[in-house]
């Protein structure tokens, strides 16, 4: 058992912050599958992914017992810290997965309040940390597609409260819809701030192929949870005064980040090809590639229900398509993480090495 223990221990110290990518992306195609009516796999991603957010959640909290130097460490990164908000859109995802698949009101309360206080504790101590720490990268060397996971974290937040808000009397439904407003709007300038930074690093900087870090799909995937945030509200729109008085802003809003969404998957898809196809840049498993993933899964999510708000039925099968996609890439990360956990298992085991 000590043997065990100490290569669990010494498995845990490079583990990403950003490991709850993984139920981010197995809850929104499980919420996608349900949205278009497969049979069965919704069921099955759920209960998969409470196992796979209890044992993240394990790990993560072994790690900071084990190795708090390094979780320090990682939190003052420029290029880690951003992982942090993981946490948020999980436990976002899950809540949404437990109300409407599950059926269960107070596991996504629960859940919802839990994400909550990881946002409030993510947001203020992430940004204070990168803000007043003295030794800072450069533009070019500390910013990426990752840094979009904060405005995911906050839409998540706005999509948990927005989807709650119809499962509970007055006023309580009001706060709630007024919540998820303030969120949507909040997210929308966070990702105005940040966006404009990444993209003037994209476009006046040198860029190699190793620069074009997995999370770069957070580009788009943060524009898909805004038009699903839109949606839930529009939808609300008969629970909430406020929100009928709105309905042209926020409809118009809604289309606005489904469009730049809808813009950045050809751009990504390019960008890849490059890096791959052109650069020759080997592709190796990063568990930052779920981040990849979530997007695509978002993707088809949001344009279900902006289909449903709106009425936009002329978009037919675009969001099955892209979640066929989305569900392959699952597949393949799964068994990339597999092969991942037996190679790293088997280099801290005694007297053993990863075959090279």
């Amino acid at each position: 058992m000590t043997a065990l223990l100490q290569r669990v221990r010494a498995s845990l110290e490079t583990m990403s912050p950003g490991y709850f990518s993984m139920v981010m992306a197995t809850g929104i195609l499980s919420l996608a599958a349900h949205l278009m009516a497969v049979p069965f796999l919704p069921r099955a991603l759920l209960v998969l992914n409470w196992m796979l957010f209890v044992a993240i959640g394990l790990l993560a909290l072994l790690r900071v017992w084990w190795h708090p130097r390094r979780v320090l460490a990682d939190l003052f990164d420029h290029a880690q810290a951003p992982g942090f908000f993981t946490f948020v859109a999980a436990c976002s995802i899950l809540g949404s997965q437990s109300l409407l698949i599950g059926h269960s009101l107070w596991l996504a309360m629960l859940l919802g309040g839990l994400g909550l206080a990881g946002w409030i504790a993510s947001t203020y101590t992430v940004f204070t940390v990168l803000t007043v720490k003295a030794d800072k990268p450069a533009l070019d060397k500390g910013i990426n597609g990752g840094w979009l996971l904060a405005v995911v974290a906050t839409q998540s937040m706005s999509v948990m409260a927005a989807l709650i808000a119809p499962e509970v009397p007055q006023p309580m439904r009001l706060e709630l819809n007024f919540f998820a407003l303030s969120m949507w709007l909040w997210g929308g300038m966070l990702y105005i701030w940040m966006m404009s930074l990444i993209f003037y690093r994209y476009t006046f900087f040198v860029f190699s192929p190793a620069d074009l870090s997995p999370p770069y799909w957070i580009n788009m995937g943060a524009m898909a949870i805004s038009t699903l945030a839109g949606s839930l509200l529009i939808i609300n729109t008969p629970h909430a005064p406020y929100l009928l008085s709105m309905l042209p802003f926020i409809k118009g809003f809604t289309v606005l980040y489904w469009a730049t969404g809808t813009w950045w998957i050809p751009m990504l898809v390019v960008l890849a090809i490059w890096r791959h196809g052109v650069r020759r840049f080997p592709f190796a498993y990063d568990p930052m590639y779920w981040g990849a993933v979530f997007p695509l899964g978002m993707y088809a999510a949001s344009t279900l229900r902006m289909m449903q708000a709106m009425d936009l039925g002329f978009l037919g099968l675009l969001p099955h398509v892209v979640f066929g996609i989305g569900l392959l890439a699952w597949l393949l990360l799964l068994v990339g993480q597999v092969r991942t956990l037996h190679r790293h298992w088997c280099a801290h085991a005694p007297g053993e090495s990863v075959p090279q």
